[in-house]
């Protein structure tokens, strides 16, 4: 048997073993401005079931994560309109840091420093599996998605736009 390489814990990691989440490591090549579709090509995987982490802000600039499809781009006026905002658009890169604890294209939505919204983008949890950041830049884990909403209370939402 082939030895896997094994990837040092991040709170994301911490946080799923905590919990008793099974998942597995995929480390890759990390591309800047690769995103999904890099990671997906790279590891042999559906752009579908790779999902981005994205932290946004409301017109109030209070912070939120969406997860969505790898090729998928959000609808900001329809995921404003479902949660309840006036608006919302992405943080820059550094106030995203700063909110999640980790660097864009390493953004997890698990072990995040602070709580905020996560709103799931609905069509994910039909998929069996989904590969998502582990926490670190060229670093996806894969879950059953439905972790999503029992750890991190992630609330479906319909807001994607072909990319």
């Amino acid at each position: 048997m082939a030895k896997r390489e094994h990837v040092s814990e991040t709170p994301a990691t911490q946080l799923l073993k905590a919990h008793k989440v099974a998942y597995t490591e995929h480390p890759y090549e990390y591309l800047e401005h690769g995103g999904a579709q890099h990671s997906a090509a790279v590891l042999g995987l559906d752009p579908f079931m790779v999902v981005k982490t994205l932290i946004m802000q409301d017109q109030d600039a209070k912070p939120l994560v969406v997860l969505m499809h790898g090729n998928r781009k959000v609808s900001t006026k329809n995921l404003a309109r479902q949660i309840g905002a006036k608006s919302v658009e992405p943080c820059a890169p550094e106030v995203a840091n700063r909110h999640s604890g980790y660097l864009v294209g390493g953004t997890s939505p698990f072990g995040t420093r602070r709580d905020m919204p996560v709103y799931i983008e609905e069509s994910i949890l039909d998929l069996p599996r989904i590969a998502i950041n582990g926490g670190r830049r060229g670093f996806l884990v894969q879950i059953d998605p439905r972790v999503c909403v029992e750890l991190l209370g992630a609330r479906p939402v319909q807001c994607a736009l072909a990319e």
